[in-house]
């Protein structure tokens, strides 16, 4: 049926790709991701692959499940607060430009990046990191001429880097469709309507505003969880200590680089 939850998920998925990958033909543009990409390719060239690979799997694969669901409540919650407080004076229909809008530019990112960190992979780097400190571990890799930087450090940055960007993007249409859920279902707004009006107002900005706060919190949670599980000292009470330090640290600095990256945008 054309209008049902399926030609619906399609017609979601259709529009964000649209949105976040309408080329630019601008050459300052196409030589700063250039540049970039290089960088990313320097980086990734230092590190093994198997273990990258690794570090994407845990880091993406298995934290969707996680995202997904916080991003589809995010939107229903979003939806209904919408209605709620918009039926005040009658602007109801602009429902969907406030869910999508939500979504893409704050909630999607700050939603996984504090969900990733809190959740699973900040906590389990400094858990896994620390033990391996206070067992000597770490020790044993520089006895053996191992850089644990590049054995320990660079995959997980890299992975952080590359995935959790992936994960916004997932979660934005999760998200988008979970207030699309809420209003057609619950609120009785028209399909199409609802649809149209969230494309319309959707920019390849707003998208990709959201994409680089993922890749900025990406980083800081890999960062801020090998930081404290590789200095972590004083047996299974520093690991406990350094695995809460990990989740406070890069949930604090998501916050923090979120107004930050805003302001960034919002003067361009």
């Amino acid at each position: 049926r054309r209008g049902g939850p399926a030609h619906s998920t399609r017609t979601i998925v259709y529009g964000m790709y649209e949105t976040a990958f309408t080329p630019m033909y601008d050459f300052d543009y196409a030589a700063a991701q250039g540049s970039v990409l290089l960088v990313a390719l320097g980086a990734i060239a230092i590190v093994q692959f198997r273990l990258l690979g690794r570090q994407m799997i845990d880091i993406g694969y298995y934290s969707l499940p996680v995202v997904g669901m916080t991003t589809l409540f995010a939107g229903m919650a979003l939806g209904l607060q919408t209605y709620a407080g918009f039926s005040r004076f009658s602007a109801e229909d602009a429902i969907a430009k406030v869910v999508a809008l939500g979504i893409t530019r704050e909630l999607g990112p700050v939603l996984a990046g504090l969900m990733v960190a809190a959740g699973r992979v900040g906590a389990a780097m400094a858990a896994e990191l620390g033990t391996m400190r206070v067992t000597e571990q770490i020790d044993a890799l520089y006895t053996l001429s191992t850089n644990p930087y590049k054995y320990l450090v660079a995959p997980r940055i890299i992975a952080g880097l590359t995935m959790l960007p992936l994960l916004v993007f997932v979660g934005d249409i999760i998200g988008i469709f979970g207030g699309y859920i809420v209003s057609i279902y619950k609120l009785g707004f028209n399909p199409g309507v609802y649809l149209s009006q969230t494309w319309k107002v959707l920019e390849f900005m707003d998208v990709f505003s959201g994409l680089v706060k993922a890749g900025a919190f990406g980083f800081i949670v890999t960062l801020m969880g090998c930081f404290h599980g590789y200095n972590s000292r004083g047996g299974a009470q520093g690991v406990g200590a350094a695995t809460t330090n990990a989740v406070v640290s890069a949930s604090i600095l998501i916050l923090v680089s979120n107004y930050v990256i805003t302001e960034l945008f919002l003067t361009i």
